[in-house]
């Protein structure tokens, strides 16, 4: 019997089964509980569990290269951006390949984990059965639980998150429809540039509250994100010369006939497209201010403009949801804040951690593949973690480092650099293992 900690991990999307191979790869004993039938969470298109906001046309904005698990690198014939179905498949491969499915529980959710005072956890499932853990690990994802706006006013067409969108024809036919995409995250750009073709709606209206710079996935015939400023150079400078370069390419946006944002290249979570401005800059779709209200069959913009429309859909973004915890120390504040050691644990609660929950520029797949390290050597004693009150001074600092670049919402709050994150994640690690060999002597 192992005398290793008992480890619950909670989803096996690529967050959840990562780290299962993790602690598989230390002998760590752990049950996975996954609500679908399969793995891959948010990838997973038509997921049973109602949690996937995948569309039928959708391809990662992330380059191959860039996305790959470093235990299990992808195919050299991948194209650069592969489809949704590819990377769900490389997903069931990886955990085929280190025999990690007889491990997860699939079909089984987890309706409540609850810290007792004695620092174990107690999980119960939707089958009604309790079990007892020393430590658990969060791994349900971020880009589930839709997060709609609140309008004054009734509509008289069909209203729906991009997160319910699957293709111009479901759960919305909308070939001749006018049709209203709010927001111009990645996913308003897709669905909106969709959308626009001439043979689906009969125009497309794109509204936000503010303009964003829509960047390419190439730069020089090279995926851009492959050009991104390496983490050993200084952030302003790296910043400075990022900036340069994306306003020489694109030019303005103003020319293309979007709104001139209201802020410098990358001081928002990237929107990417390869087509979006293209479909504006040919009359193909028009944006407008954001909506002031909703007025029976059309929309009323901040600037009195009035939009007569069939089908709103809203790319509004998602709320971080934990619907296992009572707890609101657990749970993200009023502002949307989550503040964790490394975006991974909560001073003072030394046995609970959570995976993948960060937004990273350019890739969150392999994110929680790098924090796995970090756990796996916690729960064996090969690191220690630092006191709580240092935890909280060195989230203060990173969420400035990380942070700073961005306007404040609540997109930004869980915003981590993937290569400066992984680089200080690191030289964290090492840190705590030192701290590990002083503690037994």
């Amino acid at each position: 019997m192992s005398s290793l900690p008992s480890v619950c991990i909670i989803g096996a999307g690529c967050s959840g089964f990562t780290t299962a191979k993790r602690l598989k790869d230390h002998g760590i004993p752990f049950d996975c509980f996954e609500e679908s039938d399969d793995v891959g969470g948010n990838w997973y298109f038509g997921n049973p569990n109602g949690r996937s906001a995948c569309y039928e046309s959708l391809h990662i904005d992330t380059s191959t290269t860039r996305l790959q698990f470093e235990d299990f690198p992808a195919g050299d014939d991948w194209p650069h951006f592969p489809h949704h179905s590819l990377i769900h498949r490389y997903f069931r491969d990886y955990v085929d390949h280190f025999g990690l499915r007889e491990a997860i529980t699939f079909d089984t959710a987890v309706d409540r984990a609850v810290r007792r005072p004695d620092g174990t956890w107690e999980v119960t499932l939707d089958t009604g059965e309790s079990r007892s853990y020393d430590a658990l690990v969060v791994a349900n994802g971020h880009h589930w639980n839709p997060r709609w706006p609140g309008y004054p006013g009734t509509f008289d067409g069909t209203m729906l998150h991009s997160h319910a969108y699957r293709s111009p024809f479901s759960p919305v036919d909308m070939r001749g429809k006018r049709v209203v995409v709010v927001g111009m995250g990645n996913s308003g750009l897709d669905i909106a540039s969709e959308l626009s073709h001439r043979s689906l709606a009969q125009h497309v209206w794109v509204s936000a509250r503010r303009g964003v710079w829509v960047l390419s996935k190439y730069r020089g015939g090279r995926p851009a994100d492959k050009m991104m400023m390496p983490p050993w150079m200084p952030k302003k400078l790296g910043l400075a010369l990022s900036r340069r370069a994306i306003k020489k390419i694109l030019g303005n946006m103003e020319d293309y006939g979007l709104p001139k944002p209201d802020h410098e290249p990358l001081s928002a979570h990237p929107s990417v497209s390869i087509d979006f401005l293209a479909k504006a800059g040919s009359g193909d779709l028009t944006c407008i201010p954001e909506i002031a209200r909703l007025d029976g069959d059309a929309v009323v913009c901040v600037d009195g403009t009035r939009v007569e429309a069939d089908v709103i859909v809203c790319a509004t973004g998602y709320t971080m949801s934990f619907p296992f915890f009572d707890d609101p120390a657990l749970l993200p504040d009023e502002r949307h804040r989550l503040p964790l050691f490394k975006r991974i644990v909560k001073p003072g609660i030394d046995n609970l951690y959570y995976a993948g929950l960060a937004q990273a520029s350019p890739t969150i797949v392999n994110l929680a593949e790098q924090q796995s390290k970090l756990i796996a050597r916690h729960l064996t004693g090969r690191y220690v973690l630092p006191d709580a009150e240092e935890m909280k001074a060195i989230i203060a600092h990173d969420e400035r480092k990380h942070l700073g670049q961005y306007y404040a919402a609540p997109r930004h709050t869980i915003q981590v650099d993937f290569a400066r994150y992984v680089r200080d994640l690191h030289k964290e690690i090492e840190a705590g293992a030192k701290r590990a060999k002083a503690t037994v002597r």
